[in-house]
């Protein structure tokens, strides 16, 4: 092995042996920071969305293509709705995370503090769209009711004529709502013969005219609301008093369909048509990953970020009208925009050192004064293998008087060729040549008294 080469790995093994129990030391510290903090999100999260050709379906494969491109696997759970996915959320054996969720869905609470009651352990990840309230009816149906194809006001329903109306699938958040509505116009509960079928059934029913009108609390996107909006005989009933019911109910906003946005070829509708609208917000479990919110609200921003028949570009996510607390990570992001690493590095490296900065930061102030030992320690255990020597060289200078000088020489030649082997760094090595020296030197002085008997 070459000479240079042999005295840089000695001088690495002395300075890993002496440093070895601060590595160590940091090693335990960062494994007991990652066991705390967990700063990798799970790899599966369960999303719990609604009916099949619903627009909260329809959103859910969207979240679910954009998380896998991290690693996440998000398992999509079918359900009647939001109010179902409320008691998924509330309920601690069902497994979902997280879960779309329409603004009034809940039972109406007697108190501010039953609601609060209802809402602990839920975090709003943000409100992501409208879902407007599209009361769909048959023109037949209004011109047997009041002679004229098109409804004036809800209370038109409730004259005589036995109007059949589906409210939704019992879990939907649609029936809960509707009843607020009817409540408000004073509508009694037996003036209309409610149904309550999922969204699919009950559009064939009214197709088929076996159901006068029907409701949805829906996004555009609904397969269900594009093909009915098309259909000639069905019509989409007009809210005068859109502006009244959004002063009456905080969760409902007063928007506009406007004129020709369905179909511009057509001019579908022909009119604008004024809407009520329900906010769906993402709303999660409290004990979800920091991470995950990161990642699905960043998957919110590009899936409703864009313009669309009821908002602007960049409307939403929003975090207005979420009606929960807002998750800290959301409202991080809202403030701030994604964290600065992530706009550069893979998720998993960006969020390792998001997560775990501060702690590294703290480890190294407590190392950086620990470490001020280690030039010390290292000085001495390289010296320490030139300096042991000198006891036995004393021992023989001492004993010059009392032993034999021939004895006292071959002891020291045996030294001698013992130190010729001793390996230390280069900046060191005027120690061992210092030892040599003085060797030499007490050779010089047996050889003389030998000389002298």
């Amino acid at each position: 092995m070459p000479q240079a080469l042999r005295h840089t790995l000695l001088s690495m093994r002395d300075l890993l042996a002496t440093a070895g129990p601060f590595i160590l030391l940091a090693l335990v510290l960062l494994l007991l920071a990652y066991k705390l903090l967990d700063p990798n999100p799970p790899k599966k999260v369960v999303l719990a969305t609604g009916a099949e050709q619903g627009a909260y379906a329809e959103f859910g494969k969207r979240y679910a293509a954009l998380l896998a491109r991290h690693g996440i696997r998000v398992e999509l759970r079918g359900t009647a709705g939001a109010a179902e996915n409320l008691q998924l959320l509330r309920d601690e054996d069902s497994g979902v995370d997280l879960a779309f969720v329409q603004g009034g869905a809940d039972v109406q609470h007697a108190s501010s503090a039953d609601a609060d009651a209802a809402n602990a352990g839920l975090v709003s990840l943000g409100s992501l769209f409208y879902e407007p309230v599209w009361l769909f009816y048959r023109e037949a149906s209004a011109r047997r009711a009041i002679g004229k194809p098109a409804l004036e006001s809800l209370a038109d329903m409730a004259r005589p004529g036995d109007w059949t109306l589906n409210v939704g699938a019992p879990g939907s958040g649609v029936p809960n709502l509707v009843g607020r509505l009817l409540e408000a116009n004073r509508i009694e509960p037996g003036a209309l013969k409610l149904f309550e079928r999922p969204s699919t059934p009950a559009v064939v029913a009214l197709l088929d005219g076996e159901l006068d009108a029907l409701v949805f609390a829906s996004a555009p996107e609904s397969p269900l609301v594009q093909m009915l909006l098309q259909t000639p005989g069905i019509r989409l009933f007009d809210f005068p008093q859109a502006e009244a019911y959004s002063r009456r109910f905080p969760f409902l906003s007063a928007v506009t369909l406007p004129r020709g946005v369905v179909d511009l070829a057509r001019d579908l509708p022909p009119a604008n048509i004024r809407m009520i609208a329900p906010t769906a917000t993402l709303v999660a479990k409290e004990s979800l990953h920091p991470a995950l919110v990161q990642l699905f609200v960043q998957a919110a921003r590009q899936i409703h970020g864009g313009p669309g028949w009821f908002q602007r570009k960049g409307a939403f996510p929003s975090i207005e009208n979420t009606e929960r607390t807002l998750a800290p990570e959301a409202e991080r992001f809202y403030r701030s925009g994604p964290p600065f690493l992530q706009r550069y590095l893979p998720f998993w490296l960006a969020n390792l050192i998001d997560r775990m900065w501060v702690v590294l930061v703290s480890i190294i102030a407590i190392l950086i004064p620990l470490s001020r030992v280690v030039p010390p320690l290292y000085a001495l255990r390289v010296r320490s293998r030139i300096f042991r020597w000198y006891g036995q060289l004393r021992r023989l200078e001492e004993a010059a008087p009392e032993r034999p000088s021939g004895e006292l020489l071959a002891e020291l030649d045996k030294l001698e060729e013992r130190a010729g082997r001793i390996s230390v760094p280069l900046s060191y090595a005027d120690e061992l040549y210092a030892l040599r020296a003085n060797i030499h030197m007490v050779r010089r002085r047996l050889q003389g008294k030998a000389s002298q008997t």
